[in-house]
């Protein structure tokens, strides 16, 4: 980050910006991305390998009169938060949101699992989120006004999926990654938020049969899948709420509370690009 932007108080003025990563393609993190749109916020998209459909998205906000900007890179890149924090602020003068919608997964049987699969998935979906809402929250602490950090977890680390060991590595921190951010940034400003979203079954990968997806549908209390939509709405709730922190919800249609026909099944939600 640059060292303009270290200590001095972000003085800002203009409608508020939110961050949304992994918001190039039209996955879940654009339907936030559109979300916040509505809401009267400027947009900051994020793509990694998604690059051309990213500018798509970026043009299509333009016409509509959303002002936006587009940051491209690797999660996994220890330098990328930082960067892409100083660049944000360059261009807009304040931070308002961060969502980290941003993720990978991969499936592969017990067995296979390596080393090097444990410690991508980590990387993105951990560390990557980590990086992310530490600097994010280091410029909101500069901010009189605060800001909101929401990341995005998965109801089933609290009954895991076979198949899934390495990416439930990574994904299980998110929980208690939210707690200690919300502490460690509310001490520092304490109109600061951070809070998670656990979503249930969201777009399910296309390998998915219809039969699969029914069976998954039927195992939610209310039989139905998720939408994007479902955790666009839950994101920005919790960035407008200014007495909630450290709290974790699910949008899950009761799948964490409720068994089911008690069946496991590779039908994961993915907010990958």
């Amino acid at each position: 980050m640059q060292q303009s932007h270290q200590n001095a108080e972000i003085n800002s003025s203009g409608a508020p910006v939110a961050w949304v990563t992994g918001s190039g393609a039209a996955r879940v993190g654009q339907q936030i991305a559109r979300r916040f749109a509505a809401g009267g916020y400027r947009i900051v998209i994020h793509a990694n390998q998604s690059i051309t459909k990213a500018q798509n998205f970026s043009e299509e906000l333009s016409k509509a009169g959303v002002e936006n900007c587009l940051v491209q890179g690797d999660l996994a890149d220890p330098d990328f938060a930082a960067k892409s924090v100083a660049t944000i602020i360059d261009r807009f003068g304040r931070l308002d949101v961060l969502v980290n919608s941003a993720a990978i997964w991969d499936w592969k049987p017990f067995e296979d699992v390596t080393p090097q699969d444990v410690e991508h998935q980590f990387r993105v979906n951990s560390l990557g989120t980590f990086l992310c809402s530490q600097h994010a929250g280091l410029a909101m602490v500069r901010q009189s006004f605060g800001g909101s950090i929401i990341l995005i977890g998965d109801w089933a680390v609290t009954r895991p999926y076979s198949n899934f060991a390495a990416y439930f590595v990574g994904k299980g921190a998110i929980e208690t990654m939210t707690k200690s951010l919300a502490v460690e940034l509310a001490i520092r400003n304490p109109n600061i938020r951070v809070n998670a979203v656990l979503p249930g079954p969201v777009m399910l990968d296309q390998s998915i049969s219809q039969a699969q997806s029914t069976r998954i549908a039927q195992d939610c209390l209310l039989k139905r899948l998720g939408t994007p939509e479902d955790v666009a709405e839950a994101a920005f709730f919790l960035s407008q709420q200014q007495f909630i922190t450290g709290a974790c919800l699910p949008v899950d249609g009761g799948r964490s509370i409720y068994a089911g026909g008690g069946t496991d099944s590779i039908a994961h939600p993915t907010f990958s690009e």
